[in-house]
């Protein structure tokens, strides 16, 4: 149906008659209600009509725009040649060359890659120059436009993790640590994260650190990659890469080197600056934003029950974190843990070792040289080595998980040590003092401590049903975990080294035992070289024989 045509003099006529009221006053509305009855249209008809109205063009001459004492050709020249001293003088605090310097500096003379540039004095003008600069973008703001971002996913879930770590709101607990004293200073409450690339699945977990701490760090990728006895939550295995920022934990040594040897590739931002005009060390939004979910949406029920200590703190964030991977994918039309389980690798999940095995990872090497008396300190900690090391510039390899010591000489190793005394504390933090409440808010803090909220929804699995019975497939393929085994610690590196461990572990040389026994030890030894199987298999034996004695 064609839309009712108004005459274009009785708008006129109308925004005459508007003016002269009030820009706020009824009458006005009145008057266009009766307006649009008289054609039979509609109050936004007569509304969008007025907007449209045609109006008297502004007279403008035939060149506007066009310089007139020089040609556009060398306009656009100056304009890019002050817009290029700008962006090269320009500084971190966004302090640049102005505008009449550049005309200035171009008076005297400026060396470009077309040749030598110098104008007369008085031929260009500050407001000419910048009202082209600003119409033909080369304003400084125009060319510092970051090129458009490119978002990435991963195809198979646990083919990338992003890790990174944020200062929690829970600040203190009522209950510390015993290995914390709290009377010199208070720990810094850290939410440490990994999410999967491709499925968004998080998992997260509080530490008590003094910053960004690498043993903490490696804690946690423990947890995450290792399985967990929890239904309905099957995430695990050892990722491909992890991508994470240029802190401290990814410049460290250490983790590095515990990240070789599980074969993970480490991926950080790349620094600021090295990229042109890209922004390349910014938060990339897959690991910050479930930050902000759990702070919003779990850390804020804290004001009503609050964690007596670390284990509670957890207990209640994993809860949360189960709720949050049950939750929609950010594109696929099911739940974020389902995504991952629904796109494993073919090749299968690989599994994580055990945490033993783990620790004898994250050693670090120190150059240190033993004293005659055989002995060695290590932060304050005293342990007796070999005889033959004593006067000797070794290696010591501690590490950060067991008291024990492991020591280097040439192509020799030699422990473990244990200490002859006890570890001292490591840990001191600080506190945090807490704020006062405005006047004008006295009522609401009132009653704030009043609500009361049940304890379930912190600590009851809201899931649904079907959530409890997903499991990881049937056919999935979990990979055995390949031990690096650096320092030979569970298998024997040869046959001489395990005839010789299990002469020291019956006391007596293997000469001296019967033809029957040493065939049995070498049958022990073809079958597998793992120290506790071959050690056990051999006590087993000469046990069975003591009994038929």
């Amino acid at each position: 149906m064609p839309e009712k045509k108004i005459p274009e003099e009785r708008l006129i006529e109308l925004q005459n008659k508007l003016s002269l009221f009030p820009s706020k006053s009824s009458d006005k509305k009145i008057i266009i209600t009766e307006f649009a009855d008289h054609y039979g249209v509609s109050v936004n008809t007569v509304y969008r009509r007025l907007r449209e109205r045609k109006r008297p063009k502004p007279v403008r001459l035939s060149d506007f725009g066009t310089p007139r004492n020089i040609s556009r050709t060398e306009m656009v020249r100056y304009c890019q040649i002050i817009a290029a001293m700008k962006i090269k003088t320009n500084n971190k605090k966004n302090h640049h060359l102005s505008t009449s310097e550049a005309i200035r500096l171009l008076e005297y003379g400026v060396k470009t890659p077309d040749g030598f540039v110098k104008i007369s004095k008085s031929l260009i003008k500050k407001s000419t120059i910048n009202r082209y600069m600003k119409k033909w973008g080369y304003t400084l703001e125009t060319l510092s436009i970051e090129p458009t971002s490119v978002r990435f996913q991963a195809k198979y879930s646990n083919e990338c993790w992003h890790f990174d770590l944020s200062p929690s709101d829970l600040k203190s607990l009522d209950e510390w640590p015993e290995w914390i004293d709290t009377k010199k200073r208070k720990p810094v409450m850290m939410l440490y994260s990994v999410v999967d690339d491709r499925s968004g699945v998080a998992y997260q977990k509080y530490h008590p650190v003094f910053g960004e701490d690498v043993e903490a760090a490696l804690r946690f990728l423990f947890d995450a990659m290792a399985p967990k006895d929890i239904e309905g939550y099957p995430f695990q295995g050892i990722p491909d890469m992890i991508y994470l920022d240029n802190g401290p934990i990814a410049r460290s040594l250490l983790f590095q080197r515990v990240m070789d040897y599980l074969n993970i590739t480490i991926k950080r931002h790349m620094p600021k600056g090295k990229d042109g005009r890209r922004t390349t060390s910014r938060a990339k939004g897959k690991v910050e934003r479930p930050f902000r979910t759990v702070k919003e949406v779990h850390e804020t029920l804290y004001h009503f029950h609050k964690p007596k200590n670390i284990e509670e703190a957890n207990e209640w964030l994993i809860n949360y974190i189960l709720r949050y991977c049950e939750k929609d994918h950010r594109s696929e039309p099911h739940s974020r843990i389902e995504d991952w389980r629904l796109n494993l690798p073919v090749s299968g999940i690989k599994s994580m070792c055990t945490w033993e095995r783990f620790c004898t990872f994250a050693r670090e090497p120190e150059r240190r040289k033993v004293g005659p008396d055989a002995k060695v300190s290590v932060n304050g900690i005293l342990f007796d080595v070999s005889g033959e090391l004593a006067d000797q510039k070794v290696i010591l390899w501690w590490g950060i998980f067991d008291n024990d010591l492991y020591i280097e000489l040439g192509d020799k190793r030699y422990g473990p040590y244990h200490p002859e005394n006890g570890p001292i504390p490591l840990h001191r933090f600080r506190s945090f003092k807490k704020s006062p409440a405005e006047k004008r808010a006295d009522k609401i803090e009132q009653l704030a401590e009043k609500l009361q909220i049940p304890i379930s929804v912190l600590t009851d699995d809201s899931r649904p049903p079907e959530a409890l019975l997903r499991k990881l497939p049937k056919d999935t393929i979990i990979n055995e975990f390949q031990d690096p085994d650096p320092f030979q610690e569970f298998i024997f590196p040869n046959v001489i080294a395990a005839k010789l461990a299990i002469s020291n572990e019956l006391g007596t040389p293997l000469a001296k035992l019967s033809n029957e026994d040493l065939q049995i030890i070498n049958k022990i030894i073809e079958k597998t070289m793992k120290k506790k199987e071959v050690l056990s298999m051999v006590n087993d034996h000469f046990k069975k024989q003591r009994v038929k004695r």
